[in-house]
Protein backbone atom coordinates (compact mmCIF):
# COMPACT_ATOMS: atom_id res chain seq x y z
CA UNK A 1 0.00 0.00 0.00
CA UNK A 2 1.03 3.62 -0.45
CA UNK A 3 1.77 5.89 2.48
CA UNK A 4 3.53 9.16 3.24
CA UNK A 5 6.67 8.57 5.28
CA UNK A 6 8.42 11.26 7.29
CA UNK A 7 12.11 10.60 7.94
CA UNK A 8 14.76 13.20 8.75
CA UNK A 9 12.08 15.87 8.09
CA UNK A 10 11.54 14.68 4.51
CA UNK A 11 8.05 13.67 3.35
CA UNK A 12 7.95 11.00 0.64
CA UNK A 13 5.36 8.62 -0.76
CA UNK A 14 6.44 4.98 -0.49
CA UNK A 15 5.07 1.45 -0.77
CA UNK A 16 4.63 -0.33 2.56
CA UNK A 17 3.58 -3.90 3.35
CA UNK A 18 -0.13 -4.45 3.78
CA UNK A 19 -1.06 -4.33 7.48
CA UNK A 20 -2.59 -7.47 8.97
CA UNK A 21 -5.03 -7.13 11.88
CA UNK A 22 -4.08 -8.94 15.05
CA UNK A 23 -6.09 -9.82 18.12
CA UNK A 24 -8.76 -7.19 18.77
CA UNK A 25 -7.62 -5.13 15.79
CA UNK A 26 -9.43 -3.92 12.69
CA UNK A 27 -8.05 -3.24 9.22
CA UNK A 28 -9.56 -0.05 7.80
CA UNK A 29 -9.36 1.88 4.56
CA UNK A 30 -8.54 5.53 5.10
CA UNK A 31 -11.13 7.81 3.51
CA UNK A 32 -9.96 11.14 4.93
CA UNK A 33 -7.23 12.30 7.28
CA UNK A 34 -6.64 15.76 8.68
CA UNK A 35 -3.19 17.33 8.88
CA UNK A 36 -2.63 18.33 12.51
CA UNK A 37 -0.42 21.13 13.78
CA UNK A 38 1.43 18.56 15.87
CA UNK A 39 2.41 16.78 12.63
CA UNK A 40 3.88 20.04 11.32
CA UNK A 41 5.95 20.42 14.47
CA UNK A 42 7.08 16.81 14.88
CA UNK A 43 8.29 16.77 11.28
CA UNK A 44 11.24 18.93 12.36
CA UNK A 45 11.35 18.35 16.13
CA UNK A 46 10.72 14.65 16.59
CA UNK A 47 13.73 14.16 18.90
CA UNK A 48 12.51 16.89 21.25
CA UNK A 49 9.04 15.38 21.35
CA UNK A 50 10.50 11.93 22.03
CA UNK A 51 12.40 13.40 24.98
CA UNK A 52 9.22 14.98 26.35
CA UNK A 53 7.24 11.78 25.88
CA UNK A 54 9.95 9.92 27.75
CA UNK A 55 9.18 12.04 30.81
CA UNK A 56 5.64 10.68 30.83
CA UNK A 57 6.67 7.10 30.09
CA UNK A 58 5.95 6.91 26.35
CA UNK A 59 9.35 7.01 24.68
CA UNK A 60 10.01 3.37 23.81
CA UNK A 61 8.04 3.30 20.57
CA UNK A 62 7.95 7.02 19.85
CA UNK A 63 9.94 7.79 16.68
CA UNK A 64 13.18 9.74 16.59
CA UNK A 65 14.06 12.14 13.79
CA UNK A 66 15.99 9.45 11.93
CA UNK A 67 13.15 6.91 12.07
CA UNK A 68 10.51 6.47 9.34
CA UNK A 69 7.05 7.32 10.64
CA UNK A 70 3.63 7.60 9.03
CA UNK A 71 1.70 10.49 10.57
CA UNK A 72 -2.07 10.83 10.82
CA UNK A 73 -4.39 10.65 13.84
CA UNK A 74 -7.43 12.62 12.58
CA UNK A 75 -9.32 10.25 10.31
CA UNK A 76 -12.47 8.75 8.92
CA UNK A 77 -12.16 5.17 7.65
CA UNK A 78 -14.10 2.17 6.35
CA UNK A 79 -13.98 -1.22 8.06
CA UNK A 80 -12.37 -3.85 5.82
CA UNK A 81 -11.39 -6.83 7.98
CA UNK A 82 -11.43 -7.99 11.59
CA UNK A 83 -8.64 -9.72 13.44
CA UNK A 84 -9.05 -12.57 15.93
CA UNK A 85 -11.23 -12.23 19.05
CA UNK A 86 -13.14 -9.20 17.77
CA UNK A 87 -16.77 -8.65 18.71
CA UNK A 88 -17.61 -7.50 15.16
CA UNK A 89 -20.45 -5.24 16.28
CA UNK A 90 -19.75 -2.87 13.39
CA UNK A 91 -20.47 -4.34 9.95
CA UNK A 92 -17.82 -4.55 7.26
CA UNK A 93 -18.05 -1.55 4.95
CA UNK A 94 -19.20 0.78 7.73
CA UNK A 95 -17.53 4.17 7.96
CA UNK A 96 -15.93 4.75 11.36
CA UNK A 97 -13.90 7.20 13.36
CA UNK A 98 -11.94 6.30 16.46
CA UNK A 99 -9.43 7.40 19.03
CA UNK A 100 -5.96 6.77 17.56
CA UNK A 101 -5.06 3.83 19.81
CA UNK A 102 -3.76 0.34 19.10
CA UNK A 103 -2.76 -2.41 21.52
CA UNK A 104 0.67 -3.92 20.91
CA UNK A 105 1.24 -6.64 23.48
CA UNK A 106 1.25 -4.90 26.84
CA UNK A 107 1.69 -1.49 25.23
CA UNK A 108 -0.85 0.90 23.77
CA UNK A 109 0.45 2.63 20.66
CA UNK A 110 -0.78 5.90 19.16
CA UNK A 111 -1.02 5.43 15.37
CA UNK A 112 0.66 8.33 13.65
CA UNK A 113 3.02 8.85 16.58
CA UNK A 114 4.59 5.42 16.76
CA UNK A 115 7.40 3.35 15.28
CA UNK A 116 5.12 0.35 14.88
CA UNK A 117 1.60 1.71 14.38
CA UNK A 118 1.07 3.32 10.98
CA UNK A 119 -1.00 6.50 10.95
CA UNK A 120 -3.62 7.63 8.45
CA UNK A 121 -1.32 9.28 5.90
CA UNK A 122 -1.81 5.96 4.14
CA UNK A 123 -4.28 3.94 2.13
CA UNK A 124 -4.94 1.54 5.00
CA UNK A 125 -4.14 1.23 8.71
CA UNK A 126 -4.94 -0.78 11.84
CA UNK A 127 -7.12 0.41 14.71
CA UNK A 128 -8.30 -1.11 17.97
CA UNK A 129 -11.86 -2.37 17.65
CA UNK A 130 -12.78 -1.05 21.10
CA UNK A 131 -11.77 2.49 20.07
CA UNK A 132 -14.07 2.68 17.03
CA UNK A 133 -17.29 4.67 16.68
CA UNK A 134 -19.58 4.24 13.68
CA UNK A 135 -20.14 7.49 11.78
CA UNK A 136 -23.72 8.53 12.65
CA UNK A 137 -26.54 10.16 10.67
CA UNK A 138 -24.88 9.95 7.26
CA UNK A 139 -22.24 12.48 8.26
CA UNK A 140 -19.79 13.09 5.42
CA UNK A 141 -16.29 11.66 5.63
CA UNK A 142 -14.88 15.19 5.40
CA UNK A 143 -16.72 16.32 8.51
CA UNK A 144 -16.22 13.03 10.36
CA UNK A 145 -12.45 13.41 9.96
CA UNK A 146 -12.68 16.50 12.19
CA UNK A 147 -13.86 14.43 15.16
CA UNK A 148 -10.43 14.14 16.76
CA UNK A 149 -9.47 17.86 16.77
CA UNK A 150 -13.01 18.81 17.74
CA UNK A 151 -12.84 16.33 20.64
CA UNK A 152 -9.69 18.13 21.81
CA UNK A 153 -11.74 21.33 21.84
CA UNK A 154 -14.60 19.64 23.68
CA UNK A 155 -12.21 18.32 26.34
CA UNK A 156 -10.77 21.82 26.82
CA UNK A 157 -14.23 23.36 27.15
CA UNK A 158 -15.33 20.73 29.66
CA UNK A 159 -12.15 21.09 31.71
CA UNK A 160 -12.69 24.86 31.79
CA UNK A 161 -15.96 24.37 33.69
CA UNK A 162 -17.28 27.42 31.85
CA UNK A 163 -20.88 28.47 32.45
CA UNK A 164 -23.20 29.77 29.76
CA UNK A 165 -23.17 33.24 31.32
CA UNK A 166 -19.35 33.44 31.39
CA UNK A 167 -17.36 35.37 28.82
CA UNK A 168 -14.92 33.19 26.86
CA UNK A 169 -11.81 34.72 25.30
CA UNK A 170 -10.02 32.56 22.71
CA UNK A 171 -6.44 33.60 21.98
CA UNK A 172 -5.42 32.23 18.59
CA UNK A 173 -7.81 31.11 15.84
CA UNK A 174 -5.88 28.26 14.25
CA UNK A 175 -7.55 24.83 14.11
CA UNK A 176 -7.35 24.37 17.89
CA UNK A 177 -8.82 27.80 18.61
CA UNK A 178 -11.54 27.33 15.99
CA UNK A 179 -12.43 23.97 17.54
CA UNK A 180 -12.70 25.59 20.97
CA UNK A 181 -14.95 28.33 19.54
CA UNK A 182 -17.23 25.74 17.93
CA UNK A 183 -17.57 23.76 21.14
CA UNK A 184 -18.08 26.84 23.32
CA UNK A 185 -21.07 27.76 21.17
CA UNK A 186 -22.28 24.15 21.26
CA UNK A 187 -22.15 24.36 25.06
CA UNK A 188 -24.33 27.47 24.93
CA UNK A 189 -21.77 30.09 25.98
CA UNK A 190 -23.35 33.40 25.04
CA UNK A 191 -20.27 35.57 24.59
CA UNK A 192 -17.19 34.26 22.79
CA UNK A 193 -14.40 36.73 22.01
CA UNK A 194 -11.79 35.56 19.47
CA UNK A 195 -8.39 37.20 18.98
CA UNK A 196 -5.94 36.60 16.12
CA UNK A 197 -3.52 38.70 14.05
CA UNK A 198 -4.66 36.98 10.83
CA UNK A 199 -7.61 38.58 9.05
CA UNK A 200 -8.42 35.24 7.40
CA UNK A 201 -8.49 33.42 10.71
CA UNK A 202 -10.73 36.10 12.22
CA UNK A 203 -13.21 35.49 9.38
CA UNK A 204 -13.15 31.76 10.11
CA UNK A 205 -13.67 32.49 13.81
CA UNK A 206 -16.84 34.41 12.98
CA UNK A 207 -18.05 31.60 10.74
CA UNK A 208 -17.46 29.14 13.59
CA UNK A 209 -19.62 31.25 15.93
CA UNK A 210 -17.42 33.86 17.63
CA UNK A 211 -19.51 36.83 18.78
CA UNK A 212 -16.62 39.33 18.83
CA UNK A 213 -13.40 39.15 16.83
CA UNK A 214 -10.37 41.25 17.67
CA UNK A 215 -7.11 42.10 15.96
CA UNK A 216 -4.66 42.20 18.89
CA UNK A 217 -2.43 44.55 16.90
CA UNK A 218 -5.18 47.15 17.28
CA UNK A 219 -7.09 46.25 20.46
CA UNK A 220 -6.61 44.13 23.55
CA UNK A 221 -8.97 41.16 23.89
CA UNK A 222 -9.41 42.27 27.52
CA UNK A 223 -10.23 45.92 26.70
CA UNK A 224 -13.94 45.64 27.53
CA UNK A 225 -13.43 44.38 31.08
CA UNK A 226 -15.58 47.18 32.56
CA UNK A 227 -18.48 46.31 30.23
CA UNK A 228 -18.48 42.75 31.54
CA UNK A 229 -17.93 43.73 35.17
CA UNK A 230 -14.50 42.15 35.52
CA UNK A 231 -12.11 43.25 38.25
CA UNK A 232 -9.11 44.91 36.68
CA UNK A 233 -7.04 45.91 39.72
CA UNK A 234 -6.33 44.88 43.29
CA UNK A 235 -8.12 47.82 44.96
CA UNK A 236 -11.31 46.78 43.17
CA UNK A 237 -10.98 43.29 44.65
CA UNK A 238 -10.46 44.70 48.14
CA UNK A 239 -13.47 46.99 47.73
CA UNK A 240 -15.61 44.10 46.52
CA UNK A 241 -14.75 42.01 49.58
CA UNK A 242 -15.07 44.67 52.26
CA UNK A 243 -17.95 46.49 50.58
CA UNK A 244 -19.97 43.29 50.27
CA UNK A 245 -19.28 42.44 53.90
CA UNK A 246 -20.50 45.86 55.00
CA UNK A 247 -23.70 45.63 52.92
CA UNK A 248 -24.53 42.15 54.18
CA UNK A 249 -23.86 43.26 57.75
CA UNK A 250 -26.90 45.54 57.55
CA UNK A 251 -29.25 42.62 56.90
CA UNK A 252 -31.24 41.01 59.75
CA UNK A 253 -29.67 37.61 58.99
CA UNK A 254 -26.09 36.64 59.90
CA UNK A 255 -23.99 37.94 57.02
CA UNK A 256 -22.00 34.70 56.67
CA UNK A 257 -25.14 32.66 56.00
CA UNK A 258 -26.16 35.03 53.21
CA UNK A 259 -22.63 34.93 51.77
CA UNK A 260 -22.62 31.13 51.72
CA UNK A 261 -26.05 31.07 50.07
CA UNK A 262 -24.86 33.48 47.38
CA UNK A 263 -21.81 31.31 46.66
CA UNK A 264 -24.00 28.20 46.49
CA UNK A 265 -26.19 29.96 43.91
CA UNK A 266 -23.14 30.84 41.81
CA UNK A 267 -23.13 34.53 42.68
CA UNK A 268 -19.37 34.93 42.43
CA UNK A 269 -17.43 37.88 40.99
CA UNK A 270 -17.53 37.79 37.17
CA UNK A 271 -14.37 36.62 35.45
CA UNK A 272 -13.50 35.53 31.92
CA UNK A 273 -12.38 32.08 30.90
CA UNK A 274 -9.39 32.50 28.60
CA UNK A 275 -8.27 29.77 26.21
CA UNK A 276 -4.63 29.97 25.09
CA UNK A 277 -4.66 28.22 21.71
CA UNK A 278 -1.35 29.32 20.19
CA UNK A 279 1.47 27.65 22.09
CA UNK A 280 4.38 30.08 21.74
CA UNK A 281 6.86 31.24 24.41
CA UNK A 282 5.78 34.30 26.34
CA UNK A 283 2.07 34.04 25.66
CA UNK A 284 1.09 32.71 29.08
CA UNK A 285 2.90 35.66 30.65
CA UNK A 286 1.14 38.06 28.25
CA UNK A 287 -2.18 36.64 29.35
CA UNK A 288 -1.27 36.94 33.03
CA UNK A 289 -0.22 40.56 32.42
CA UNK A 290 -3.41 41.55 30.61
CA UNK A 291 -6.13 39.36 32.07
CA UNK A 292 -8.59 40.69 34.68
CA UNK A 293 -8.33 39.46 38.24
CA UNK A 294 -9.74 36.00 39.00
CA UNK A 295 -9.48 34.91 35.34
CA UNK A 296 -9.37 31.23 34.54
CA UNK A 297 -6.76 30.41 31.89
CA UNK A 298 -6.97 27.11 30.00
CA UNK A 299 -3.79 26.30 28.08
CA UNK A 300 -4.68 24.26 24.99
CA UNK A 301 -1.85 25.34 22.67
CA UNK A 302 1.29 23.22 22.98
CA UNK A 303 4.41 25.33 23.47
CA UNK A 304 7.35 23.06 22.64
CA UNK A 305 9.98 25.35 24.12
CA UNK A 306 10.96 26.16 27.67
CA UNK A 307 8.86 29.11 28.79
CA UNK A 308 8.70 31.35 31.83
CA UNK A 309 6.09 33.43 33.60
CA UNK A 310 5.82 35.47 36.80
CA UNK A 311 4.03 33.37 39.45
CA UNK A 312 3.82 36.25 41.95
CA UNK A 313 1.70 38.31 39.54
CA UNK A 314 -0.53 35.31 38.82
CA UNK A 315 -0.94 34.85 42.59
CA UNK A 316 -1.79 38.51 43.18
CA UNK A 317 -4.41 38.37 40.43
CA UNK A 318 -5.53 34.88 41.56
CA UNK A 319 -5.25 33.47 38.06
CA UNK A 320 -6.61 29.92 37.78
CA UNK A 321 -4.18 28.24 35.34
CA UNK A 322 -5.07 24.88 33.80
CA UNK A 323 -3.34 22.72 31.18
CA UNK A 324 -5.31 20.27 29.03
CA UNK A 325 -4.48 17.46 26.63
CA UNK A 326 -6.37 15.01 24.45
CA UNK A 327 -9.84 13.63 25.15
CA UNK A 328 -11.62 10.71 26.79
CA UNK A 329 -13.47 7.94 24.89
CA UNK A 330 -16.78 9.48 25.99
CA UNK A 331 -15.78 12.96 24.81
CA UNK A 332 -14.70 11.50 21.47
CA UNK A 333 -17.98 9.63 21.00
CA UNK A 334 -20.09 12.63 22.02
CA UNK A 335 -18.16 14.92 19.68
CA UNK A 336 -18.88 12.98 16.50
CA UNK A 337 -22.54 12.83 17.47
CA UNK A 338 -22.67 16.58 18.10
CA UNK A 339 -21.17 17.18 14.66
CA UNK A 340 -23.62 14.76 13.03
CA UNK A 341 -26.59 16.35 14.81
CA UNK A 342 -25.64 19.82 13.61
CA UNK A 343 -24.81 21.11 17.08
CA UNK A 344 -21.23 21.95 16.07
CA UNK A 345 -20.52 24.14 13.05
CA UNK A 346 -17.00 23.10 12.13
CA UNK A 347 -17.34 23.10 8.33
CA UNK A 348 -15.53 26.46 7.92
CA UNK A 349 -12.35 24.90 9.32
CA UNK A 350 -11.80 22.75 6.23
CA UNK A 351 -10.02 24.85 3.63
CA UNK A 352 -8.41 22.34 1.28
CA UNK A 353 -7.79 18.76 0.21
CA UNK A 354 -4.86 16.86 -1.30
CA UNK A 355 -3.88 13.32 -2.19
CA UNK A 356 -0.88 11.52 -0.73
CA UNK A 357 1.40 13.05 -3.35
CA UNK A 358 0.34 16.52 -2.23
CA UNK A 359 1.06 16.19 1.48
CA UNK A 360 4.43 17.97 1.34
CA UNK A 361 2.82 20.88 -0.53
CA UNK A 362 0.02 20.97 2.04
CA UNK A 363 2.55 21.26 4.86
CA UNK A 364 4.03 24.29 3.09
CA UNK A 365 0.60 25.82 2.45
CA UNK A 366 -0.34 25.55 6.13
CA UNK A 367 2.48 27.94 7.02
CA UNK A 368 0.33 30.79 5.70
CA UNK A 369 -2.67 31.43 8.02
CA UNK A 370 -4.35 33.56 5.35
CA UNK A 371 -4.55 30.60 2.96
CA UNK A 372 -5.49 27.56 5.01
CA UNK A 373 -6.62 26.28 8.41
CA UNK A 374 -7.31 22.54 8.06
CA UNK A 375 -6.28 20.52 5.00
CA UNK A 376 -7.60 17.00 4.55
CA UNK A 377 -5.87 14.09 2.83
CA UNK A 378 -7.84 11.86 0.49
CA UNK A 379 -5.59 8.87 -0.26
CA UNK A 380 -7.47 8.21 -3.52
CA UNK A 381 -7.07 11.76 -4.80
CA UNK A 382 -4.44 12.79 -7.33
CA UNK A 383 -4.49 16.44 -6.19
CA UNK A 384 -0.98 17.73 -5.44
CA UNK A 385 -1.82 21.33 -4.53
CA UNK A 386 -4.36 22.15 -1.78
CA UNK A 387 -7.68 22.92 -3.46
CA UNK A 388 -10.70 24.57 -1.89
CA UNK A 389 -13.18 22.04 -0.68
CA UNK A 390 -16.97 22.25 -0.79
CA UNK A 391 -17.91 20.65 2.50
CA UNK A 392 -21.22 18.90 3.02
Amino acid sequence: MKAVICQNSELTVADLPEPKPGKGQVLVEVLRCGICGSDLHIRHHCDHMKELMGKVGYARNFPAQKDPVVFGHEFCCEVLEYGADCERKIKLGTRVVGQPLLRNGNDIEMPGLSLTATGAYAERMLLQESALVAVPNGLSSDMAALTEPMAVGWHAVRRSEIAKKDVAIVIGCGPVGLAVICLLKARGVKTVVASDFSAGRRVLAQECGADVVINPAENSPYANWQEYGFLNDFPALLELGLGTREKLGKLPLPWWHVWRLAEALGQNPPRPVIFECVGIPGLVQQIIDGAPLLSRVVVVGVCMQVDRFEPALAVQKEIDLRFVFGHSPLEYRDTVHMIAEGKVNCAPMITGIVGLEGVANAFDALKDPERHAKILIDPKSAVREPARLAVS
